[in-house]
């Protein structure tokens, strides 16, 4: 018995994945429940298990493609006679024509924690290849035509080339007839390298009058494909372009800025890491601004809200989950850790610890990638001064730290050698006011000029 494992609902509201790599081959036999492939959301690098104990008979998509949710991508043998509601591909049986409307397609058992499956019929067909009724189609595979299945298929006179859509766009983007490209991949298939030796191939290198054969000392000129990259704008790029622009757009933000003495907070710091009881504890710059921005929090709850335009409400969190944004090989992702406010500096430390490691790992959940009410990015560690960063969407604040200098500053009515820091704090100015927002900013300052102040605000 053949069963089509469809790309299930991932959750968040995600209507697309990139399978990033294939762990299972043809052949292979799998169990329950195991991985067979890691897919990209435009949030996460995510674990794909197997919802069927069989033989993996063919794989729908090769890796590096992306898939929308309900399309097919991997057809598994699970022994036992043909179902009705079965999708055996071209090689599983021989093909025999439909002989009338494909039955109503049920709705497979869902994955844990991947939400509902999803029917078909969700996107629109791709049309049909010129030549097809050569090779007909099983009427329970009928509604999911639009899927390319790296499977052997022979190329007519006349059909489309074969290959995938980040091939065609890149095609479309150089002016190249994929009819004139051949394929290296697999019995035929398109791949990207193709297309590229194709332009380099019908290029002719430029005629220079009078020039030398050769130039050793500037290098080669470059052919037309070789002067620019170009790569498929998707999953977590796409999703922070759309956030960006979305916060940009719809929230009025306002940056103010405020540079501070922080001479004490870095030799508490090295204090810290002196003492034995907290050496092992992790505790660095960015911990004490979470910190002091929790603190301050309390004395101007205004930048811990959110604005629902749908309800015409002020939301006011009365817990902080801080989002700490983090680059990694990815981009730019925002975990962030639940109910900051009721932890200490060793607990900050640790939990800002773990966020980072599996942020840079890409083991981030989507779970731990909503929910903030608040945010720091920590622009000091790329040497920055100051910025204007963008909120978070649904964030009312967002708190920039930049780099510790060393620098001149007046203390004790001297000019002496200091640490010196610059906060930059953007924020939804229907939601904060400019007072409330130089309040905030103010006391994240004075905590860092002055630990001891914690003492007079709590």
């Amino acid at each position: 018995m053949i069963k089509v494992f469809k790309l299930p609902d991932l959750g968040e509201g995600l209507t697309e994945s990139e399978i990033v790599a294939w762990l299972v081959a043809p052949g292979d036999e799998v169990t329950l429940n195991q991985h067979i492939a890691d897919v990209e959301t435009a949030k996460a690098v995510v674990e794909l298990p197997s919802p069927f104990a069989g033989v993996v008979r063919v794989l729908h998509q090769p890796a590096g493609v992306v898939v929308h949710v309900g399309e097919p991508i991997v057809s598994f043998d699970i022994g036992g006679a043909a179902e009705p509601d079965s999708a055996p591909t071209a090689d599983d049986a021989a093909p025999t024509p439909a002989s009338g409307p494909a039955p109503a397609e049920q709705r497979e058992a869902n994955l844990v924690g991947y939400g509902a499956a999803v029917e078909s019929g969700g996107h629109p067909q791709r049309r049909a290849r010129p030549g097809a009724a050569a090779t007909p189609v099983p009427a329970a595979d009928q509604a999911d035509q639009r899927v390319v299945a790296v499977t052997p298929a022979a190329t007519s006179a006349g059909e489309r080339p074969r290959s995938t859509p980040p091939v065609r766009s890149l095609a479309r983007d150089l002016g190249i007839d994929l009819a004139a490209v051949t394929g290296t991949g697999r019995d035929g298939l398109i791949t990207r390298d193709d297309v590229r030796a194709h332009v380099t191939e019908s290029v002719p290198a430029p005629a220079l009058h009078g020039a030398p054969e050769s130039f050793p000392e500037q290098g080669a000129v470059l052919g037309a494909a070789e002067r620019e990259t170009r790569s498929p704008i998707k999953s977590l790029r796409k999703l922070t372009a759309a956030a960006v622009v979305q916060s940009a757009f719809t929230a009025p933000h306002v940056t103010e800025f405020l540079t501070i003495d922080v001479t004490p907070t870095v030799e508490l710091l090295d204090s810290l890491r002196a003492d034995r009881r907290f050496a092992d504890a992790g505790i660095g710059i960015l911990a004490v601004v979470a910190k002091a921005l929790c603190l301050a929090v309390g004395r101007t709850p205004s930048v811990n809200t959110r604005w629902d335009e749908r309800a015409g409400e002020i939301v006011q969190f009365n817990h902080i989950n801080l989002g700490i944004a983090a680059a990694t090989p990815r981009g730019l992702l925002v975990p962030n850790i639940v109910d900051a406010d009721r932890l200490d500096l060793r607990g900050l430390a640790a939990a800002l610890a773990t966020l980072t490691t599996a942020a840079r790992a890409g083991t981030t959940t989507p779970t731990a990638l909503s929910g903030g009410t608040i945010t720091i990015t920590n622009i000091g560690v790329f040497g920055i001064d100051a910025g204007t960063p963008i909120l978070n969407p649904g964030e009312a604040a967002i708190l920039a730290m930049g780099a510790i200098r060393s620098q001149p500053w007046e203390y004790r009515g001297q000019v002496a050698l200091r640490k010196v820091l610059t906060l930059s704090l953007s924020f939804d100015h229907r939601l904060v006011d400019g007072e409330q927002g130089s309040r905030f900013l103010a006391d994240i300052g004075s905590i860092l000029a002055d630990p001891a102040r914690v003492l007079t605000m709590v």
